[in-house]
């Protein structure tokens, strides 16, 4: 049986996945700035790739195609789907593609709204539209005769058999639950199966404010094929201090697929960010690697220049580019959560 690989997200990319924000929900009281943020993050994409832009109807559409005129964006590199969704976070609805024996497949992860919201059944069909846009297969993940739900901001790869993910998000007992009674052992078979995985590296507990309860994507990303940077916390009062010492910890002691030892470069965490009395989830992490570019969500912050110069040295054939997302992260998310790479 062939085995399938989810691709690095620095190889080679057809393109970006994205949803137009419709839902002024996710963003109360910002909606009509989140709109040009978003323009400004499709200009950025589109300089160097396509953009599969989702938009809920042909309104939207003509809407949204102004607003990119009005920004001198180039309409060549967008190619618009339309699809109603709930949300717009294409990284954890969207499909996740891999490749068998080179081939490209759609993988269903069976999205349910963060096993948190109720409002998940239009994006749904979001993996279905997206294969059928693309022309590729489509493969509903499940496990034991049941349906599995994964989000893709819970998957961390380096494309030649290692993931990270975390306890928090997968394992917790009584909170999100995504997949009751799966134990690591079960997801790690998931993982072999479906991703191509071999090695997996268990991270403890996720950033304060995370409302999806632990995603990878706010604290660990690999750089390249035996390099992570991770967030770390300096301030010791502050909430996030220990659990992201407890990560780092297991980090430095971790291997990859081949048994090396794991190379881990630490990055700083924005400081404290509070709106409507409640703290954001915010994180140089978050950041989307593009074929010639990666995009990182700045914060108006002391620490922007650092994270962006950190990775800078990680990426040295590629722009690091800042984006602001002092804005977007009153979604609870940002660049890398909004978004999902094609690869080609």
């Amino acid at each position: 049986m062939a085995s399938r690989r989810f691709p690095a997200e620095w190889e080679p990319q057809e393109g970006i996945l994205l949803c137009f924000p419709h839902n002024g929900n996710d963003w109360p009281g910002k909606y009509s700035t989140i709109q040009w943020a978003f323009v400004e993050f499709i200009k950025k994409i589109a300089a160097y790739e396509k953009v599969f832009l989702i938009v809920k109807d042909t309104d939207l559409q003509d809407k949204v195609k102004n607003l990119l005129q009005m920004a001198s964006v180039s309409l060549e590199n967008i190619h618009f789907i339309i699809q109603k969704t709930n949300r717009s976070w294409m990284r954890d609805s969207g499909p996740i593609i891999v490749k068998i024996d080179g081939k490209r497949e759609a993988l269903n992860f069976n999205f349910n709204g963060w096993a948190k919201y109720k409002n998940w059944q239009l994006d749904k069909h979001v993996p279905k539209t997206i294969s059928e846009f693309l022309e590729l297969p489509l493969t509903q993940v499940s496990y034991k005769g049941k349906h599995v739900v994964l989000e893709g901001g819970a998957l961390e790869v380096n494309g030649k058999g290692t993931l990270i993910t975390s306890e928090e998000c997968l394992l917790h007992p009584s909170i999100q639950i995504r997949n009751i009674g799966l134990t690591k052992q079960d997801y790690e078979a998931i993982f072999k199966e479906y991703l191509g995985i071999s090695h997996t590296i268990w991270l403890k507990d996720g950033i304060v404010g995370d409302d999806t309860h632990g995603h990878i994507d706010d604290l660990c990303r690999f750089v390249n094929e035996d390099t992570v940077v991770t967030v770390v916390e300096r301030d010791v009062e502050d909430d996030n201090y220990a659990p992201l010492q407890e990560n780092l910890k297991r980090l430095k002691k971790s291997k990859t697929e081949d048994g090396s030892t794991l190379k881990v470069v630490e990055l700083p965490m924005p400081n404290k960010i509070i709106f409507d009395g409640l703290r954001l989830p915010a994180s140089y992490a978050n950041f989307l690697i593009l074929n010639q570019t990666v995009l990182v969500p700045v914060f108006n912050d002391s620490n922007d220049r650092i994270a962006l110069n950190i990775l800078a040295d990680c990426f040295p054939d590629r722009k690091v580019i800042g984006l602001s997302c002092i804005d977007l992260i009153w979604g609870f998310g940002t660049l890398h959560c909004l978004s999902q790479q094609i690869p080609v």
